[in-house]
């Protein structure tokens, strides 16, 4: 697929147990194409500087080699560890207040909309053949409907056409 490796869509380290897909993030994009402006870009939007924004997925083994410092103290993450879980997916209480709560409006719409998804293709093909599917079925959302660039998680134009694809994937930030 465009933009992302098989490798990648099967890698747990990017299986973000909120449902906000690590090989979608732009600070995964950037850390794994070393791309120093979409590092500045990134990191303008988080407040980080460039060499503070790598990431290489947050569900990494502990320690985890790269973990991006917002992620390092999300209440979410820690929440599906604690309980013993890899996905909110997993608990009867989602959505909780963590996701109803959670700071960044475009990072609550794409929960709200993921957690069901990886539900369906869990029940429907088991653990790790559905996440796996849950994984693809978000790299195959990140792509320009005009022109089938690949995007990141809350892209608002389309780098390569320049089309507006905010409003068709995850709203304004």
């Amino acid at each position: 697929m465009k933009g992302w490796t098989e490798e990648e869509i099967r890698n747990k380290d990017l299986m973000a147990p909120c449902g906000l897909y690590c090989g979608a993030c732009g600070v995964y994009l950037a850390t794994r194409d070393n791309n120093a402006k979409f590092k500045k870009i990134m990191g303008g939007l988080y407040g980080t500087e460039p060499e503070e924004t790598e990431c290489l997925g947050c569900m990494q083994a502990d320690p985890p080699r790269n973990l991006y410092g917002f992620c390092q103290h999300c209440k979410l993450r820690d929440c599906v560890k604690s309980k013993g879980y890899y996905s909110c997916h997993q608990c009867d209480e989602w959505p909780c207040d963590k996701v109803k709560k959670f700071g960044l409006a475009t990072g609550r719409r794409v929960m709200e909309r993921a957690i069901p998804i990886w539900r369906e293709k869990v029940a429907e093909l088991g653990d790790e053949e559905g996440s796996v599917a849950w994984a693809r079925a978000e790299c195959e959302r990140y792509h320009c409907p005009e022109c089938g660039s690949p995007l990141f998680r809350g892209a608002q134009r389309c780098r390569a056409c320049k089309k507006d694809v905010a409003e068709e994937l995850d709203g304004s930030l």
